[in-house]
């Protein structure tokens, strides 16, 4: 007899084990085949920084959350409906999330006494009433994978390191996921190991074949493709698509793409991805340490190169100083910061918004520096595309900050036309600009107050730049103190001047009878736009905005922030943001801050909304 299939409009799955389960791959395998399926998704990796942490011990725990649905989402969902659980310290770190009613699939061969005391449980979970108000599915992941390996010629410690493909053929019968793409990805991933390759596919077809057999799930579910617009997508993360965005930006500036770069958690992805590209004219450097790779990435950029360097906070604190010979040499330059939690190392593979004062003030002198910031893993490209452009055109470094959630996180793309991209026109000089046939490097455009870019070896533009001031014109050494303050006027101007060519602030608000206006930037979108959702339904009227450009702002956000009584500001620091909209509008704004290396749930983004909504 057939099994009952039921139609779900959303489903949130949460896979969670030991961070040698191979949970992130089982997570990343289950997304690959919801994105080809057509369903919306998000998704939020959630790992410990420490390669290999102790085994079955709560700082060990690594998960993959899944948000997918028949309709746009914004977030990888606040709670999970599903936690695939594969020992007791993933259901213990877990536990607290779960809503009541949520469906709990555990590992049962993994609930040994030793195991739960390690972590805490002081009985077995599975019986003792702790999962009382969930439906709790026991399943012997690890025995059924090793039998269905029984002929094999791996050991059993070999064979068990398949469960998280059993794992994810049972996840894939429950939600009538797409098998072609898993099965081409481990055949070739795995094709010069054979066994390694026979063994995976049949713990993942063991794991189809047992959702469909076994008495224990009588009910799959249907998650219909969501009705997106037309066009070609794929599944992108976000450092994937600052990656992507990047050579593009190369692409339509006609500038080779050269990367001077440190590994450095959460943004080593980029340079991975970047070095796979030299087609496209790109050339990866991995330096010895921070300063070595800035420093190279300006060196191209003085070259004539399109000069790019990524980091996260600690190496963003390396980089500074050479940032700021960036803003004396008026060079274009990328610096692509990841932000993750500190100070210091602090929590590596989590998410925060810490950055943003450091990376508008972190330098020494007046050294004002473009920064924008990305709302979503897609959007990392465009953000990527813009950053070129004010660079290139304006004659000035750039950062781009990201953060560890939109890095690991994921979304649906959809693929842009290239023509559709801006032209980024990089106008070097090719000819000398001063009396008697002299070269001016520092004589400026008269819109953009951007210096000449005269490649070295141009005949007849010899010159010279460095760190020590310039002469407004003729790029000579000076210490006249009008001198002086003329240059940093102006370099301020250069980049105030960028407000004239951003758009105005999108507001999103359909009455316009909003008193609440909601503002963020960077990561927060997807948060703030789902309790932004939820308030409406609920009957509340908010505005909501969000914020790319962060330095210069738009040009109207004053204006914007004096149309509403109250502005909210959620933020993922101590009020950064909000000290700087203090400062320069005299706005009293409402912060709300959290700092746990996680992005905002919606629920609680939503009650603070609706507090301040109804406030006399």
């Amino acid at each position: 007899m057939a099994k009952q299939i039921e139609q779900l409009d959303r489903v949130i799955i949460r896979f969670a084990g030991d961070s040698g389960d191979g949970m992130q791959l089982t997570g990343d395998r289950f997304t690959q085949e919801t994105a080809s399926f057509g369903n919306d998704l998000s998704t939020l990796p959630n790992f410990p920084a420490e390669i290999r942490a102790p085994a079955g011990t709560l700082p060990g725990v690594s998960s993959f959350q899944l948000h997918f649905a028949d309709h746009d989402i914004v977030t990888p969902g606040d709670a999970p409906d599903v936690l695939v659980a594969m020992n007791p310290a993933a259901l213990m770190a877990n536990l607290g999330d779960l809503p009541r009613g949520a469906t709990v699939i555990v590992n049962t061969d993994e609930f040994s006494g030793r195991s739960l005391a390690k972590v805490g449980f002081s009985g077995d979970p599975l019986t003792d009433g702790t999962l009382d108000g969930f439906k709790v599915s026991a399943v012997a992941l690890t025995s059924m994978t090793v039998e269905a390996l029984a002929g094999s010629h791996l050991s059993r410690k070999d064979a068990q390191r398949a469960k998280n493909m059993f794992a994810l053929g049972l996840l894939s019968w429950m939600y009538n996921r797409p098998t072609e793409g898993t099965t081409s990805f481990l055949e070739s991933k795995f094709a010069g190991k054979p066994d390694i390759l026979a063994a995976n596919l049949t713990a993942f077809r063991a794991g189809w074949n047992f959702g469909e057999t076994t008495e224990d799930f009588a009910v799959s579910y249907e998650v219909k493709p969501a009705r997106l617009p037309s066009g070609t997508y794929r599944n992108i993360t976000g450092n994937l698509a600052l990656a992507y965005g990047l050579i593009a930006g190369s692409t339509r500036s006609g500038l080779p793409l050269f990367l001077g770069s440190y590994p450095i958690t959460p943004a080593s992805d980029i340079l991975h991805e970047l070095a796979r590209h030299k087609r496209f004219g790109v050339r990866t450097f991995q330096a010895e340490d921070e300063i070595a790779g800035v420093g190279a990435a300006l060196g191209a950029a003085f070259g004539g190169s399109l000069g790019v360097t990524t980091t996260s906070g600690p190496g963003m604190v390396l980089k500074q100083e050479t940032v700021g010979l960036a803003v004396m040499t008026e060079l274009p330059l990328l610096i692509i910061d990841v932000q993750r939690a500190g100070p210091s190392t602090g929590m590596p593979t989590k998410t925060e918004q810490t950055d943003l004062l450091m990376a508008l003030y972190g330098r020494n002198g007046e050294s004002p520096v473009p920064v924008v910031a990305p709302s979503s893993p897609a959007d990392c490209f465009d953000a990527a595309v813009e950053a070129t452009r004010l660079a290139v055109t304006y004659r000035t470094p750039v950062i781009v900050l990201s953060d560890g959630y939109l890095a690991n996180g994921s979304e649906p793309w959809r693929l842009p036309e290239v023509s559709d991209l801006p032209v980024i026109e990089p106008g070097f000089a090719t000819e000398p600009n001063g009396p008697d046939g002299s070269f001016l490097p520092y004589k400026r455009d008269e819109e953009t107050l951007a210096r000449p870019w005269a490649v070295p070896g141009t005949a007849g533009l010899e010159h010279r730049i460095g760190g020590i001031e310039k002469h407004a014109e003729s790029g000579d050494i000076s210490y006249t103190p009008a001198n002086h303050d003329l240059m940093v006027r102006t370099r301020q101007a250069k980049i105030d001047a960028i407000a004239r060519d951003i758009p105005p602030l999108a507001v999103d608000d359909p009455d316009g009878a909003a008193d609440v206006l909601v503002l963020g930037w960077g990561g927060t979108y997807g948060s703030i736009t789902a309790a932004v959702r939820r308030v409406r339904r609920a009957g509340g009227r908010v505005a909501q905005a969000h914020l790319r450009h962060l330095n210069p702002f738009p040009a109207d956000l004053g204006e914007v922030l004096a149309r509403y009584e109250r502005v909210v500001v959620p933020e993922i620091n101590l009020g950064q943001l909000a000290l700087l909209l203090r400062g320069r509008f005299l706005v009293d704004v409402i912060g709300y801050n959290r700092v746990r290396g996680l992005p905002f749930k919606a629920e609680e983004l939503a009650d603070v909304l609706q507090e301040v909504i109804d406030r006399d």
